[in-house]
């Protein structure tokens, strides 16, 4: 991958928590205090979190390591607590930068390097943070719709 498609999926990634910020709050007015059908916008947001924190920043971090990860599905749920949807939004702004700051870090090596997923198989760092881009646009897509 060239380092200017690489800038471009970097910034794609980076454009989840403002899509997000954009429809959390309008989302969860619409729903006017009606209980949500699954989860809330809270915990949607909260998940965002954790998925970014203890899924996507651990594998790249595994990447770096000496030997080929072997990863298996998993999937955070909400992060627990009163937290509120306003700190959560701010608070996926925040772990994402974090994510990014990695990214920045990487070497044509970083870039290339890859583990092996049980589900999606063979992944580098581009295929990775494709999967995290469709997992945002899934929420994402949910919070627009129910923003109206």
């Amino acid at each position: 991958m060239k380092p200017g498609e690489r800038a471009a999926l970097v910034e794609r990634f980076g454009s989840g928590p403002g899509q997000v910020a954009a429809f959390a709050e309008r989302a969860a007015a619409a729903r006017g205090g009606r209980a949500p059908d699954g989860w809330s916008e809270r915990e949607i947001v909260a998940h965002l979190v954790r998925v970014d924190r203890e899924v996507f920043q651990v594998r790249l971090r595994d990447l770096a390591g000496p030997s080929e990860p072997q990863w298996s599905w998993v999937e955070p749920g909400a992060e627990p607590g009163h937290t509120t949807l306003t700190t959560l939004v701010t608070r996926f702004a925040t772990v994402r930068a974090e994510t990014i700051a990695h990214l920045a870090g990487l070497d044509d090596a970083g870039w290339a390097r890859s583990g092996v997923h049980a589900t999606y198989g063979r992944l580098d760092v581009a295929a990775l943070l494709g999967i995290a881009i469709d997992h945002d646009a899934d929420h994402i897509a949910e919070l627009e719709r129910r923003a109206g």
